[in-house]
């Protein structure tokens, strides 16, 4: 790789969004060298706003909470679902873990923003609007090449890489780690409107998920937000897409239409920002580690949106990574495999086989069951609040049989 303008630096950490900041600081408050290198400027449009109680966990761990209490986001206690006349909520309150009862429902450019300030004030260089456009990982220690905005190059050498870059994908993309997911190719169309919702049944503190009336394969999220605003989406199959309008604030519209309860809670809305899409958003890796470098959050993989899975996996990343990368940076032997990636895993297979079941039916039969013991639905909400590597909680531990045997008993005593 030809060199110019080459610097060290002891940990880089690609993308200053929420992994990226929190594996930023955390390495940073133990005493090391980090420099973050993040394609855009902050604030930007993400989606990913309805947090998981777990994620606030790891803000707190990076110094960061007194920051994200103070900036005014919506409270959010819980998630509620709703199909046809049927409805569930689940109260981050009650949960089998002992969690956090409540986090927040956030605009991500804002939290984002936030975040990376946070890592910044306690002394981690953010370098805004510079690409990474090469790495080389074959030589005693990974470099990798950067662009600023005004077109001009430089290398930086590391002793160690964290990838950050979310749905950007740095180093899976070079270093060819890309492995085909095992879901589907799944649409999501999506906003944010002025919800103006004046039904008092309400409850702005839970993020709604709606269940389409006749493909329960195809839902809604509701996300309302502390200004009067929300973000509004849908998620489904290709083929239950390409049949809508190809204008995707029509295509959203006419999706809208379809779940009478949804329509009717959002009569009195202001669509006042044009829809957006993402595409066969689910990924995967070979691997999450190599010689040099982890990967974090989304970089690595991407199940589903419909948990709000996303951004807790990140900041479980991020921490996991940052406490095995401190002992590799002080002289121990660490394992990436069984320290980093296994563990990490345990998590996301968790969330995975719920994500399978809900896509199913199973799981949804399980949430809208009438009759599941308070029990069962706090080991449950422990899961929706985030805490998927709880193995104590038996819906972690074992979660595809424990979630086929609840299904099949509720379906036995459907009425």
């Amino acid at each position: 790789m030809p060199i110019a303008e080459m610097e060290r630096r002891q940990v880089v950490v690609i993308g200053a969004g929420p992994s990226g900041a929190i594996a930023a600081a955390l390495l940073k408050r133990q005493g090391h060298d980090v420099l973050v290198v993040e394609r855009q400027l902050f604030p930007r449009f993400s989606i990913g706003e309805s947090l998981l109680s777990h994620c606030l966990d790891f803000v707190e761990e990076a110094g960061m909470l007194d920051a994200v209490n103070a900036a005014g986001f919506q409270m959010k206690n819980g998630a509620a679902f709703a199909w046809g006349d049927r409805c569930s909520h689940f109260d981050f309150g009650d949960t089998f873990s002992n969690g956090k009862p409540t986090t927040f429902q956030v605009e991500r450019a804002s939290f984002d923003k936030l975040l990376a300030d946070q890592a910044a004030l306690q002394g981690v260089e953010i370098r805004y609007q510079e690409e990474i456009i090469a790495v080389d990982f074959d030589a005693a220690k990974p470099t990798l090449r950067a662009r600023r905005a005004d077109g001009s190059l430089y290398s930086v050498e590391a002793d160690f890489v964290l990838d950050a870059s979310g749905y950007g994908r740095v180093l899976p993309r070079f270093l060819d780690l890309e492995a085909p997911s095992s879901f589907p190719v799944r649409h999501a169309v999506f906003t944010h409107i002025e919800d103006r919702i004046d039904d008092p049944r309400f409850d702005r503190l839970k993020i709604l998920i709606t269940t389409h009336p006749v493909h329960r394969d195809v839902w809604f999220w509701l996300i309302p937000f502390s200004n009067g605003r929300c973000s509004l989406g849908v998620v489904g199959a290709v083929e239950k897409i390409k049949d809508k309008p190809a204008d995707f604030d029509a295509c959203l519209r006419a999706f809208i239409a379809e779940a009478p309860e949804l329509e009717r809670l959002l009569h009195a809305a202001v669509w006042d920002t044009p829809a957006r899409t993402i595409e066969g958003y689910s990924a995967n890796v070979k691997s999450l580690h190599g010689k040099g470098f982890a990967l974090l959050g989304n970089a690595a993989e991407f199940l589903d949106p419909v948990f709000s899975s996303g951004v807790t996996i990140a900041m479980r990343s991020a921490s996991m990574a940052a406490a095995v990368l401190k002992r590799q940076l002080q002289g121990e032997t660490v394992d990436w495999e069984s320290e980093f990636a296994v563990p990490l895993k345990r998590g996301v297979d968790t969330f995975r086989a719920y994500v399978e079941g809900w896509y199913d039916g199973s799981f949804q039969d399980v949430i809208f069951h009438p009759g599941s013991s308070p029990e069962i639905r706090r080991m449950i909400s422990s899961i929706l609040a985030g805490y998927a590597w709880d193995e104590g909680n038996p819906f972690v531990s074992e979660p595809k049989r424990r979630l086929r045997m609840i299904a099949q008993i509720c379906a036995s005593s459907a009425p």
